[in-house]
């Protein structure tokens, strides 16, 4: 069986939109090993200095935008190196420089030539002082035409430095700003991150609440003197968890993850189905609107988790449950549903 595949987080945005900031908050999870990649627009990498002793692996990519590089093969070999199966990551994040179009940077990791990669999501960053000055300009006529097509890419939109708005100019702010966005991308979780930090558990898996014993802690570190230079904390991401039963019609759980619940940003799963040939085993991510499906070898238990902000837990813990409700035999049309997305996914 091979080695599961690793996912590539795109982090976009307009030039001082606050990426790195994100970036490295999502750097400080205690546990997980992030390979990084970063694209600063010259010579002389500045965004890569920044980023300081919270990466396992990095490569970087300066002296251009990776979006419109003709003929170069940078990217793939940064992820190819950064996908080695001895590296054990957990996520590859991939800052682009601030003048990179999200649509051309989510094709170029969809299409990479790196074959133990997949793509994670995309996460636009914008900064509320500067939409309109900047992202979203008056046409040469005065008005407003079609929004961004940028947002079009979005898995997630991160909302920065709304700290710095007077309460009722920062809700007028976030209500235009939505407005526009949802106009490109109807259903992509708009997140309001006032000082640029976000949890980590919305676009990877943290893998224990403690850094490793066997590692330097430099994460913890960090963790600590943010915390002394700044109170200020991220929103925590919501999490529901539901256990399989048993083999489950792979039909129903395609459907879910076709249509989450409101707020769900991500979905990952592992299922049985039931087959003339004997139990099969699947792991299934969703992250946006982007479903990853593979085979997985038996062992562990079954169950799906859905995170995101400001969940009806009830109500996602209700629709979890009857995806993963066992009755009678999966339909075959669900089964080739499956095998499609999972070949959809090689």
């Amino acid at each position: 069986m091979t080695a599961p595949r690793v996912p590539v987080i795109a982090l976009t945005g307009f030039l001082g939109a606050g990426k790195t900031t994100v970036l490295n908050s999502i750097l400080r999870a205690p546990g997980a090993r992030f390979g990084v990649v970063v694209n600063d627009f010259g010579a002389i990498n500045v965004d890569a200095a920044l980023i300081t002793g919270q990466i396992d692996e990095a490569a970087s990519i300066a002296g251009g935008c990776l979006c419109c590089m003709e003929d170069d093969d940078e990217l793939d070999r940064a992820l190819e190196t950064l996908s080695e199966p001895r590296l054990r990551l957990d996520a590859i994040l991939l800052e682009a420089s601030g003048v990179a179009e999200p649509l051309a940077v989510s094709r170029r990791v969809r299409l990479t030539a790196a074959e133990r990669t997949r793509p994670g999501g995309v996460i636009e960053v914008v900064d509320s002082l500067a939409y309109f000055d900047t992202v979203d300009r008056p046409g040469p006529r005065g008005g407003r035409g079609e929004p961004p097509l940028r947002f079009a890419a979005a898995s997630l939109v991160v909302l920065t430095r709304t700290a710095m708005l007077a309460e009722q100019e920062r809700l007028r702010a976030i209500g235009e700003i939505s407005a526009r966005i949802r106009l490109r991308n109807e259903h992509v979780p708009i997140l309001e991150a006032p000082h640029g930090r976000i949890d980590p558990a919305l676009v990877t898996d943290v893998a224990q609440a403690e850094d490793p014993p066997d590692q330097l802690p430099i994460a913890a570190v960090t963790r600590q003197a943010c915390a002394e230079r700044d109170h200020h904390d991220h929103l925590h991401a919501d999490a529901v968890t539901v256990r399989a039963p048993g083999p489950v019609d792979p039909g129903a759980v395609l459907d879910l993850f076709e249509s989450p619940p409101p707020g769900v940003y991500r979905l990952k799963g592992t299922i049985t189905v039931r087959t003339p040939r004997g139990a099969r085993h699947y792991v299934l991510h969703l992250v946006g609107q982007h479903i990853h499906v593979a085979s997985r070898p038996t062992g562990g238990e079954d169950g799906l988790v859905a995170i995101g902000m400001h969940l009806d837990a009830e109500q996602v813990r209700a629709t979890l449950a009857a995806a993963l409700r066992t009755e009678g035999s999966p339909s075959s049309a669900g089964m080739r549903r499956l095998v499609r997305r999972r070949r959809l996914s090689e």
